[in-house]
């Protein structure tokens, strides 16, 4: 008996000593690929687990009258190596999130407030499309094009969950039209004529 309870002890006390419950962020260090390097456990607090920046509407006086919160490994470091990450998501009147894609992350959306018109685009070009209301969530595959619009006449509300601490970001208008980007390939990649793609690029600030 004794045997066994010093095995089952030595097993407990070893298998308890390489757990390693967290790994919160030392954002002063390098952000790669497999996350930030760890904070020291003696520099650890509870603020490191707790984000208080979704509770504050975002600034939505912009050109697409839409803002997004995030609460990700950068704003909360208590996330890094979980796996998962949160947002917050403003949309006024007319407001709308581009068609836009997050390489390392599903995305689940919950309407808090208002109407939101949210849709996706399979790697078969099918078109998935719901108007969600309060209470509705919807999910959006990893790596897919997807979109929200506000679809009634108030501000709409979202918050939004990742599964990824750092789930990315990129808006296919501002990929085509934001940078330098030269316009003679925008032309020859996407069909449209030259008068457009200058049009576009001057209202989203690209050049070339």
């Amino acid at each position: 008996m004794l045997h066994i309870l010093f095995l089952f002890s030595l097993l407990f006390s070893s298998s308890h000593a390489s757990v390693q419950d967290f790994c919160v962020a030392n954002l002063k260090g390098p952000d790669t690929p497999a996350g930030y390097t760890c904070k020291s456990p003696a520099k650890v607090t509870v603020k490191d687990f707790v984000f208080s920046g979704l509770g504050v509407a975002g600034n939505t006086t912009n050109i697409i009258k839409a803002a997004v919160t995030p609460a990700f490994v950068g704003q909360f470091p208590g996330v890094n190596g979980l796996g998962i990450s949160a947002a917050r998501l403003d949309l006024a009147p007319g407001g709308v999130v581009p068609l836009h894609t997050h390489p390392g992350a599903s995305e689940l959306l919950f309407v808090v407030h208002g109407k939101i018109l949210a849709g996706f685009i399979s790697s078969a070009n099918d078109v998935y499309l719901m108007t969600l209301k309060r209470g509705d969530i919807m999910v959006f595959p990893q790596g897919l094009l997807h979109f929200q619009i506000n679809a009634g006449g108030s501000k709409a509300i979202a918050v939004v969950s990742f599964s990824s601490a750092n789930p990315g970001l990129q808006i296919l208008d501002f990929a085509l039209f934001a940078n330098n980007f030269p316009s003679p390939l925008v032309e020859k990649t996407t069909f449209l004529d030259d008068a457009q793609v200058k049009k576009l690029k001057a209202v989203l600030g690209g050049t070339g």
